[in-house]
């Protein structure tokens, strides 16, 4: 069996993240999320894979070609649907396939669920169906998609895994592929509908976090870095190459920190928590429940919760986040929700900030003392 990964959009809902990294290359529990999709399809013992890339291409290549398992890439040129990436990969498709999103976390026995199916879709329940394609569903056949309607009939959503026969390109005559499933059950195609076992979309830079938390569920514990005697870790702790944790530090896994880091000494890491590359926690500082990518550097006596930090952040001393429910403007949508910070790239904070229910742009500057909420635009300076 052959799948097609899908790559090639930016996941504009999660800017500033995606302003200089695609989705499926964002870290969760430090890896690339589109390896856990690559993953679960090995795990099923598909390794004919085809993947289409298009925004920042150059990046998803590079990073594909260091993976061992054995990848086709095909370019959408321009990122105008999903029908349209599928499109992109018609002559590479001579068997029944997969489709797959290549920027959610999908497990290998969902995979397996759907793989023995042809014209199938993976569904799944979520608690804000209007995010997504809502699935009526009558004796396990679907019988209606509604994309993102304002008031969904159920909370049962389409995950974007699909199981078709070729002919299917027949019906991609639009930019999205749930327009094809429309068209295929009025000619009357029955298209099954599959319950997964386990999927995990991020749709908000804040959904981050609860992907982070079930990633690290899957953590193994190793320890490669330099670990002081006085170090007290619990539960799983995964410490990469060349990695230092100072005195009386304090872990609690589930943890991932990644290589060439510098911890503490006197720093507290509770569960939840990534750490990418680079970074440096200095004395002092506590960690919850974050995201924090390569080369971020954290000031001592800082409190960092409920945070999504990008790569090369600097926060000096003092710096908290807040996590507050509150509104907040993406797009054209007013959403309630509650999390510290999202930060994207390059961010720099003086001394005593706060940052309260926030998302700031990349290479935005935050002058010392300052409390920020809402939304900060790319390269503001706080003052």
């Amino acid at each position: 069996m052959q799948a097609v990964i899908l790559a090639a959009g930016e996941g504009s809902r999660l800017r500033p993240l995606t302003r200089s990294k695609p989705k499926a290359l964002l870290p969760v529990a430090n890896r690339p999320i589109i390896e856990y999709v690559i993953d679960a399809l090995l795990e099923n013992g598909i390794r004919d894979i085809v993947v289409v890339v298009g925004y920042r291409k150059e990046e998803v290549i590079r990073h594909l070609n260091r993976l061992e398992a054995p990848i086709q890439v095909v370019v959408q040129e321009r990122q105008i649907g999903t029908a349209d990436a599928l499109r992109a990969a018609e002559s590479e498709i001579t068997d029944d396939f997969l489709v797959l999103p290549g920027d959610n976390y999908i497990n290998a026995e969902s995979i397996a669920r759907i793989r023995k199916e042809r014209n199938a879709m993976l569904v799944a329940e979520h608690p804000n169906p209007s995010n997504f394609g809502v699935v009526v569903i009558r004796n396990g056949i679907v019988r209606e998609i509604i994309e993102k309607p304002e008031d969904a009939p159920t909370f049962t959503v389409s995950t974007g895994v699909y199981s078709f026969s070729p002919d299917v390109f027949s019906y991609l005559t639009t930019t999205e592929i749930p327009d094809a499933l429309s068209a295929m059950i009025a000619a009357g195609r029955r298209i099954r509908a599959i319950p997964a076992d386990d999927w995990q979309d991020a749709i908000y830079p804040w959904d981050l976090l609860k992907m982070n938390s079930r990633m690290l569920r899957e953590i193994t514990p190793e320890i490669r870095g330099t670990v002081d005697a006085s170090v007290i870790r619990r539960g799983t702790v995964r410490i990469g190459a060349g990695t230092t944790i100072g005195p009386n530090t304090v872990i609690c896994g589930p943890v991932a920190i990644g290589s060439n880091c510098n911890i503490g000494p006197s720093c507290v890491i509770m569960p939840d928590v990534s750490i990418g590359d680079g970074a440096v926690l200095e004395p002092f500082t506590y960690v919850a429940d974050s995201l924090l990518m390569d080369d971020v550097t954290i000031g001592s006596h800082s409190r960092i919760v409920s945070a999504v930090f990008g790569r090369g952040c600097l926060l000096a001393d003092h710096a908290t986040t807040h996590p507050a429910a509150n509104f907040i403007e993406i797009g054209s949508r007013v959403l309630k929700t509650k999390f510290g910070a999202v930060l994207g790239e390059g961010v720099q904070a003086a001394p005593f900030t706060t940052f309260k229910n926030c998302i700031a742009g990349n290479n935005v500057t935050i002058e010392e003392g300052k409390t920020v909420t809402g939304l900060i635009e790319d390269g503001t300076r706080v003052m």
